[in-house]
């Protein structure tokens, strides 16, 4: 086991209750441990072996798992501020029709994976998937959309990287569409092992999200959370044939009284070998670890 490197970049701020001005959290004076105590490494283990091999692992394996952006801009995106916002905030209009003979519930497509293999799934229309992707329609800055079309795009899985079938959507002002996944990711087996129960957090704590797979699959970058009165969030790994279990916790915690307040930075996590099929596990928990971004157009397939 080896402590991950940590970035010094404050992504989010997240407050965990409405009333933060006055809410308080007890208990910030436990023994600096960081996740390394023999506890943490047991509850590693459990967790790899209990999905190493498990029917929940076979089913994974043969599912369609996004780990990259359901929705990619168009090339060269954006060319002003107001657009990326726009994007960002996911504040589209449409101008334009949309495809209604694709909209059958019959459509199929299918995920092709670089490795091999495939998976055919139904094929949501394109009226539902720019529902999806265009949540927003308050003030601001907006992209417009003026129609579409059936294509395909690569994306990065937990199988590695495929192709999937995807709405091309036309954006005014570009030459380039934007891109939507157009299936749905597979439903999430039911985990083999329960959550851990709860541990003061700098002993163990759950992880936020997965960010970003390296592109040579050597490390990993995940949203880790800590508080207002510590250092800031670790991140051991155990790898095995079969799995990589993260173990997120925090280091530096101080005595006092803190502010319920809870922060996250990005934790990068270099592995011994590519992580490939390997499934990416949460040592809290007991889950994959999901992918999402705390802003943007993706979201998180758990």
């Amino acid at each position: 086991m080896r402590t991950a490197s940590r970035t010094a970049q404050l992504l989010v701020v997240l407050a965990l209750s409405t009333t933060t001005a006055a809410a308080t959290v007890a208990g910030c004076g436990f023994e600096e441990v960081g996740g390394s105590s023999p506890q943490s490494q047991a509850r590693a283990r459990e967790v790899a072996e209990a999905w190493d091999g498990s029917a929940a692992a076979v089913a994974w394996r043969k599912g369609y798992y996004p780990m990259g952006e359901s929705v990619q801009a168009p090339d060269g995106a954006f060319r002003t501020k107001d657009d990326k916002l726009a994007y960002l905030s996911q504040n589209f209009v449409l101008r334009g029709e949309l495809p209604a003979a694709s909209d059958k519930p019959d459509k199929k497509g299918q995920v092709k994976w670089e490795s091999g293999g495939s998976l055919t799934l139904p094929v949501i229309g394109a009226r539902t998937a720019y529902e999806k992707m265009a949540p927003g329609s308050g003030d601001g800055p907006r992209l417009t959309v003026t129609g579409a079309r059936l294509g395909r795009m690569t994306l990065a899985t937990s199988r590695g990287p495929a192709t999937v079938p995807a709405w091309l959507f036309t954006l005014k002002g570009y030459d380039t569409p934007l891109k939507r996944v157009a299936v749905s990711p597979s439903k999430l087996p039911g985990p083999p092992i329960e959550p851990a129960r709860e541990t003061p957090t700098d002993f163990q704590m759950p992880l936020a999200r997965l960010a970003e797979v390296a592109a040579d699959g050597r490390s990993v970058t995940v949203l880790a959370n800590h508080g207002s009165c510590d250092e800031g969030p670790a991140v051991e790994v155990l790898e095995t044939d079969d799995s990589v279990v993260l173990s997120a916790s925090v280091v530096g915690t101080k005595d006092g009284t803190c502010t319920d307040i809870q922060l996250a930075k990005k934790v990068t996590v270099k592995l011994d070998r590519a992580i490939g099929d390997r499934l990416l596990l949460d040592s809290f928990t007991g889950r994959p670890v999901p992918y999402g971004q705390p802003s943007g157009p993706s979201p998180s397939w758990s």
